[in-house]
């Protein structure tokens, strides 16, 4: 086995193991012969991924971990060390939820520091308490889960996108600062991947319809994208874009930026008019319904 394939055989902890894309990553560093520890704040979902892990003859654990406290985090490194017996050469930073569908300033500060606590508390926490112990052993990889938001800026989703723009700028730092080292780093940045974060998030109805609708369309499976992404670790590859649509944004965000941030507020003003239409045709078939009388029943 060469030593850069960091994936293989690894000592990993996974965040938000309990579905969705941490399940994925859990599922496959075990079929890469990797030892497991499976994190998520609800401990029996992460149990439900061990369940899996160990009926395919892997080695797992499951750990009730809130990423976004950081005496939780801390705790989950102690525990990981003695479930392994070692420090982990592999973290996946990737418990996460969804907000959007609200303009800044309508969007809730609560929501707002919801968000902040787990996608951008968590990914920093888990940076912070498995990271020295990587640097120390020469030998590590950290993937950081950031999301296509992280640079798309997209209208509606603004708490969203600032932390996952937040957890890109982290990679990229902690990349620079780990050259040398042996230690990789890769921020992971998809689009739609078929997941419950949608359904699981704080979204409005609206917007959660038409995101379930384009991930049902568009979304890729997770089990893909880990396997790519780990593939991507054992390279040193810094980004990993597995979708054409994050690959398009990415080129277009940069080459045209004005262009591009022009072209998403027209279109998220079309979508806002469409979004109106329908509400309204709701709202007049609603009441249309309440205006019949009952119908009355047939006897035998």
């Amino acid at each position: 086995m060469s030593r850069n394939r960091i994936s293989h055989h690894a000592s990993a902890v996974v965040t938000g193991a309990g579905s969705g894309i941490g399940r994925a990553f859990a599922l496959e560093i075990a079929r890469r012969g990797g030892r497991v520890v499976c994190a998520d704040i609800n401990e029996f979902a992460a149990q439900e991924t061990v369940k899996q892990i160990k009926a395919r003859r892997g080695e797992a654990w499951a750990v009730a971990c809130d990423v976004g406290q950081a005496d939780s985090v801390e705790t989950l490194a102690q525990i990981a060390q003695q479930k392994l017996g070692c420090a982990p050469d592999l973290v996946i930073n990737n418990a996460g939820i969804g907000v959007g569908g609200s303009n800044i300033g309508e969007c809730s500060l609560e929501d707002w520091r919801a968000t902040v606590d787990v996608n951008m508390w968590g990914v920093i926490h888990g940076c912070h308490f498995f990271t020295n112990a990587m640097r120390e052993q020469g030998r590590g990889g950290i993937i950081n889960v950031c999301s296509a938001a992280s640079f798309a800026a997209a209208p509606k989703m603004g708490a969203y996108n600032a932390t996952k723009a937040a957890v890109l700028a982290v990679s990229e730092t902690l990349a620079a600062e780990l050259q040398g080292s042996g230690v990789h780093v890769t921020a992971l940045c998809p689009t739609f991947v078929k997941t419950n974060i949608v359904r699981d998030g704080r979204i409005d109805d609206a917007s959660s319809k038409l995101a379930e609708l384009t991930m049902a369309w568009t979304g890729v499976s997770p089990d893909k994208v880990a396997r790519k992404t780990l593939n991507a670790l054992d390279r040193n590859q810094l980004y990993v874009l597995p979708q054409l649509d994050a690959r398009t944004v990415w080129r277009l965000k940069r080459f045209a930026p004005v262009v591009y941030n022009r072209g998403t507020g027209a279109i998220s003003r079309v979508m806002d008019r469409l979004m109106g239409v329908e509400s309204a045709a709701s709202t007049d078939e609603a009441v249309e319904s309440r205006k019949q009388p009952p119908a009355k029943s047939k006897a035998a």
